[in-house]
């Protein structure tokens, strides 16, 4: 059997997978495949150096004891190794995103100061496009942040896999940024991101190689992590070479080639139809089901914006205003309030709302002298099961007021009439009773 690969490091028993340290181990380019966890990387300063004022850690180089030289040699060994593996062999390496960590400062008597921290093992790369430029690793930053809220990105990588095996296990310490805010999309392969889009997984294109970072788990059996890698990594080696075929290439066909590719080409136009009509569909659903919000929300945010959507429908038209809904038709004008409680019914003091915003409307003069109370209560009912939605004081209140009280679930059924009708003289009738309606609404 083959041996895969080299993991430094990181434990990961398997039959094709040889174990060892990171500044002790054979050759990275000896292997196809190389696993590195840079984390423990730094250990070998952060214990033994301490830090300057300035925060910094240094060691001189013409009075360590040659302790910075091997270091620096170390590194500069490993990072032509990992340069040889992706550029010259095609391989792959699997990194662990890390935090770039604590960086040591070597100090040189005679020339310029070398930083080295967990990450100058890698070799450069540089991508560029019309209008962007991929500076790695100068311009990666791998910035400490918590969490195991990651998200596979909907791509065939395989390497996608293993996010999606170990879900609710994966805990990560680090996510990927770029200094300049490159759009990383344009050069490589976002793997996996976390609910506020910072990239926790991603694969870089060396050439015909690809450099992998991954974030750590908790929890799973280092054997059964190696046989998840094993496996990304073959079927990333099963497939075509990564880098990209010449524009000349296309004058040498194969027989049934052109048929094929004529074939997909049909097939992508009508899935992209297919994906229009999709979406088309999707917009019409949302704005249809939308008004079924008033019947379940609560927040001002939410509910309000939905009964104003309702009234709309019916043929109103919303005056912006501090209030909820200042509402206006041919049938009449109304102040909106607007109420709801999680559980029991709506009490008096959003009647009492209502009161205020209408008698100040009355006094100054600005109209309008009407007042609806919509009122939404016991949401975690189905709206047919709810009892009265409002307190006795509340319907006692809009009556002597000559206010409107209607439940959301009511307000619904007239919306569900009115969306799958165009009779403009049905919604007319509909405003008219609304605008006539002394106390609680019944339709």
């Amino acid at each position: 059997m083959m041996n895969l690969g080299l993991a430094l490091n990181w434990r990961l028993p398997h039959p094709r997978i040889y174990g060892g340290d990171f500044f002790t181990a054979d050759s990275i380019s000896a292997f196809a495949t190389a696993f590195i966890d840079p984390g423990p990387i730094s250990d070998h300063w952060t214990y033994d150096i301490p830090l300057d004022r300035d925060g910094i850690r240094r060691t001189h180089l013409d009075r360590d004891r040659g302790f910075g030289m091997i270091l620096s040699h170390a590194f500069a060994k490993r990072r032509r190794e990992a340069a040889d593996l992706l550029y010259k062999g095609g391989g792959i390496i699997v990194c662990r995103l890390r935090p770039r960590g604590e960086v040591l400062e070597l100090v040189s008597p005679d020339g310029p100061h070398e930083r080295i921290d967990r990450y100058s093992f890698l070799p450069t790369l540089s991508l560029v496009d019309r209008q962007h430029q991929l500076a790695f690793p100068a311009n990666a930053r791998f910035s400490p942040r918590r969490g195991r809220d990651v998200i596979p990105v909907d791509t065939d990588d395989p390497f996608v896999d293993y996010l999606r095996e170990f879900a609710g296990r994966i805990n990560y310490s680090a996510v990927y940024q770029d200094i300049l805010d490159t759009p990383i999309d344009q050069f490589a392969t976002v793997l996996g991101r976390n609910r506020v889009g910072d990239v926790v997984a991603l694969s870089l294109p060396f050439g015909e190689g690809r450099l992998v970072f991954l974030p750590a788990v908790d929890g799973v059996p280092p054997a059964r992590e190696a046989e998840v890698l094993v496996e990304a990594v073959e079927q990333m080696v099963s497939r075509p070479e990564f880098i990209a075929p010449p524009d000349w290439i296309s004058g040498y066909s194969l027989p049934g080639e052109d048929k094929l590719a004529d074939e997909l080409r049909s097939l992508i136009e009508r899935r992209d139809r297919l994906v229009a009509k999709v979406e088309e569909v999707q917009a019409h659903l949302e704005q249809v089901a939308k008004y079924k919000r008033i019947l379940y929300t609560t927040g001002r945010f939410t509910l309000v914006p939905g009964v104003r959507d309702a009234f709309r429908t019916l043929g109103f038209t919303i005056e912006d205003s501090s209030y909820d809904a200042v509402i206006r038709s041919p049938e009449g004008d109304a102040i909106v309030a607007v109420a709801a409680a999680d559980s029991g019914p709506v009490d008096v003091h959003s009647y009492r709302r209502l009161l205020d915003w209408v008698d100040r409307a009355r006094t100054a003069g600005t109209g309008p002298d009407k007042g609806i109370l919509v009122v939404n209560a016991a949401t975690g009912l189905d709206p047919k099961r709810r009892k009265t939605q409002f307190t006795p004081e509340v319907l006692r209140g809009c009556k002597s007021q000559g206010f409107c009280l209607i439940t959301t679930y009511s307000l619904y059924k007239l919306i569900a009439v009115a969306v799958g009708s165009t009779d403009k003289q049905q919604r007319a009738g509909v405003r008219k009773k609304i605008m006539e309606c002394d106390g609680e609404f019944r339709g």
